[in-house]
Order: structure tokens, then sequence, then C-alpha cells
């Protein structure tokens, strides 16, 4: 299985995580606080598919840079360089959100710490589940030899 199949399960994985954390954050929000708590958790799931499609991004515009040499140091350090934006952008959002009448924070941390949790937990479902040969060129039973590295 290539690499970009692998990213390609891990988006599939957080399209349904952020569907999940936008319905079950909405839905709990509103019974929390209102149209304030039903806010929150889609801003919640909003940041999930937000920095999800960021990590995303770096891994494809990173491969394509280093040609796909995934152990070039231009690679991590374009993956990095992502990580450190989402990483300003969040506490950007932070700031901005912060003390607004729209938004519960409860609701809204909680609704992120799941986003946390979940994309990690996404992340990790879709390597796993890879059939990723230890030894490159040998092809793995049930594999089309078109799909091999």
């Amino acid at each position: 299985m290539k690499s970009s199949a692998i990213l390609g399960r891990a988006i599939a994985y957080g399209a349904i995580l952020t569907v999940g954390i936008a319905v079950v954050g909405s839905i709990v929000g509103y019974l929390v606080d209102g149209v304030p708590g039903l806010i929150s958790g889609l801003i919640g799931a909003g940041l999930t598919a937000l920095f999800m499609a960021l990590t995303a991004g770096s891994v494809v515009i990173a491969s394509r840079a280093t040609n796909g040499d995934s152990s070039s140091t231009l690679f991590f350090g374009i993956v990095l360089g992502a990580w450190l934006l989402k990483f300003i952008a969040f506490i950007a959002i932070l700031v901005v959100l912060q003390g607004q009448p729209f938004l519960n924070a409860y609701v809204f941390f909680f609704s992120v710490l799941a986003a946390v949790i979940g994309s990690l937990v996404v992340d990790v479902l879709a390597f796993v589940r890879a059939r990723e040969s230890y030894v490159p060129g040998v092809q793995l039973p049930g594999e089309d030899i078109s799909t091999s590295n």
C-alpha cells in the first residue's frame, strides 16, 4: 500500500470523526447551553476538519517537494513547519474566541479534546490497518503489483 493510500484512509476516517464531533458536540452542546453550546460544538468540529486537512496537506506538499523521499530533511521541515503553523493558528483562534458570548467554553473544550484524541486514534488506525511491506519490492498476498511501492 502506498503512503498516499494510508493518507487517504486517514482523511476518510478524519471526515467521519469530524461529522461525529459535529453531530454529538452540537446535540450535547444544545442540550447543555442552547444555541451557544450548539455553536461551540460546531466550531470544535470545524477546527477538527481544518487541522486534519492541514496535516494531510503538509504531508502531500512535503512528499511532492521531496519527490516521495519521506526520509529527507526537507520533508520533516515542511511537516514540522505546518505543525508550528497549526499551533500558532490554534492559539490565535483561542485568543479571538475567548470571552465571546456565542461560545460555551466547556462545550468547546470538550469538543476540541474529543477532536485531539480522535485524530490520534484516526492516524493510528489508518497506519495499523495499512498493509505495508517491511521489505521494498515484495508483493503481499492479495495485493495488486501496480499499487505496491
